[in-house]
């Protein structure tokens, strides 16, 4: 479907291989244009409402230009030999650029109805727009006067042309590449989540709005395509977050992909990290709050680091030798020193941070392993650091919990096996001011003693008092298990609640509760 100019008139086009023209106005039909081949996926006005003209394209990979004065199809234009996904017109309406999914651009003379320039762009092209006359574009590598276009598709970047020369005179860099783990390339896939699927001008504000194929809206703002704003359109399942930056400012979330989601909580904007290749399953945060931890099914792990200026956040360090999905990641509390992870090969590893995390443009920082151990007969569900970075703890699928030393220098000592749970321990959790230790298993997924906080499998959050055993307050406020739970300790005025443990759950937003269970 497709609006005019005017937006008094709507084209709308049908897997019946007609195309309809309705007036808004008076709600009737006033066109039924036949003839198209097989279903009709484009519909586009002439910009110039007085032309009264209307492309559109079909299977056949025609673009067919309709004089809605006759209802007559005026002329195919034949260049495409894939679909046409997207037009876009000059300002004096001579020129029409079209794109698609065989991997060109075609520039047409509307004038005399023939194509002028084939581009070839070399990706399978989702949208095209011109870039606005009588701006400077130097800084994106436009020197000329003469017609450029920004193509948008499968790679996942932006890029200028221009159209006299086919010549692609500005590629957008991404913020961070996939790195594999073994350290061998990694190929171009259909299926790219960062690949494109829309483009679209916004003049009033000069910028452009992207697309991604996981529904995420990137705002890049023109001259200079830089990022301004991200959303995001589709989390799935949301398998853990924590509170992230100054005053916790952020939350880092980890929901069933192989990228995280950092939102800003006061703008909903968010940043996408790139760098782990299959699905995260588990995240810390340093006590400063500008760090963290994140480890996945790719068998690595990976530490964080948030700007204190700008907000970005880029990874700084990785570690990969686990033989398994690495299921559980904890941090260092005193100060950022080491990370332990637990993993489904039964073993859990404690890496040493370098002292200078600093990237300053140079290669991710690569972890070696000071001490690994086999803790357990199973899956390792959970890990957990001792506030004053002494003590581990491990929970595992093999129904027991287990308190190691790490005051050594070479491996994790055994110090304790706690027995009594009937399933397998999904969380271990030390208690930040008392000698305590707190394990939850099978129907109690997650445990937090920084507030007493239990989630489970039936969507509830409880806030219990340890010395009386009671629960205080229950939270009711999901409808599927709650996986992630993590709670600030940070007043919020701007939002108006007051030490709020954020939860999340599949499927569904994180909510922000305060102590009185209001969202």
């Amino acid at each position: 479907m497709t609006f005019d100019s005017t937006s008094t008139l709507l084209a709308t086009g049908g897997c019946d291989g007609t195309i309809k023209i309705w007036d808004v106005v008076k709600q009737y039909c006033t066109h039924n244009l036949k003839g198209s081949s097989g279903v009709v996926h484009l519909v586009q006005f002439h910009p110039d409402i007085s032309r009264l003209q209307l492309f559109s394209s079909s299977l056949d990979c025609g673009i067919r230009l309709w004089d809605l004065r006759s209802s007559q199809c005026v002329c195919v234009l034949q260049s495409h030999y894939s679909t046409v996904t997207s037009l876009c017109f000059s300002p004096d309406g001579g020129t029409m650029v079209s794109s698609g999914r065989d991997k060109i651009c075609t520039v047409w003379d509307l004038k005399t109805q023939k194509a002028k320039r084939t581009v070839p762009v070399y990706e399978a092209v989702e949208g095209v727009v011109l870039l606005p006359e009588n701006q400077d574009f130097s800084q994106i590598g436009v020197k000329s006067k003469d017609l450029h276009f920004i193509t948008a598709g499968s790679k996942g970047v932006l890029r200028v042309w221009e159209a006299s020369t086919a010549r692609c005179v500005y590629t957008q860099t991404l913020a961070s590449t996939l790195t594999p783990v073994s350290g061998e390339e990694v190929e171009e896939r259909d299926d790219d989540p960062r690949s494109l699927t829309h483009l679209l001008h916004l003049p009033t504000s000069s910028r452009l709005a992207a697309v991604t194929a996981e529904h995420n809206i990137m705002l890049y703002q023109l001259p200079g395509l830089t990022t301004q704003q991200q959303f995001v359109g589709y989390s799935d399942e949301v398998l853990d977050v924590k509170f992230l930056g100054k005053g916790d400012s952020h939350i880092v979330v980890a929901t069933n992909s192989c990228q995280l989601k950092v939102f800003e909580l006061l703008t909903n904007s968010c940043q996408i990290l790139y760098g782990h290749t299959d699905t995260v399953l588990s995240l810390d945060v340093f006590k400063k709050g500008s760090l963290f931890a994140s480890c996945a099914k790719d068998r690595s792990v990976r530490v964080w680091q948030m700007d204190s200026n700008s907000g970005q956040v880029s990874c700084v360090a990785q570690g990969c030798s686990h033989a398994n999905a690495v299921g559980s990641i904890t941090c260092s509390r005193m100060k950022a020193s080491f990370i332990v992870s637990g993993s489904q090969d039964c073993t859990v590893k404690v890496w040493d941070l370098p002292a200078d995390l600093s990237t300053a443009g140079a290669e991710i920082h690569q972890l070696t392993a000071r001490a690994t151990e086999k803790a357990h007969d199973k899956d390792v569900n959970s890990v957990a650091v001792s506030p004053n970075d002494k003590l581990l703890a491990s929970g595992s699928q093999d129904r027991t919990a287990k308190l190691w030393s790490l005051a050594g220098e070479g491996n994790v000592g055994l110090l304790g096996v706690f027995r009594g749970h009937r399933r397998g321990v999904w969380a271990v959790c030390f208690s930040p001011v008392d000698q305590v230790l707190a394990t939850s298993s099978t129907d109690i997924i997650r445990c937090s003693l920084s507030l007493p906080l239990l989630s489970g499998s039936d969507g509830l959050v409880k806030l219990w008092t340890i010395k009386t055993n009671e629960c205080v307050k229950t939270l009711d406020a999901h409808q599927d298990k709650v996986w992630g739970l993590h709670a600030s300790l940070s007043p919020r005025p701007n939002l108006g609640l007051l030490s709020p443990p954020p939860v999340c759950l599949p499927v569904c937003p994180v909510r922000l509760m305060n102590k009185q269970g209001l969202c």
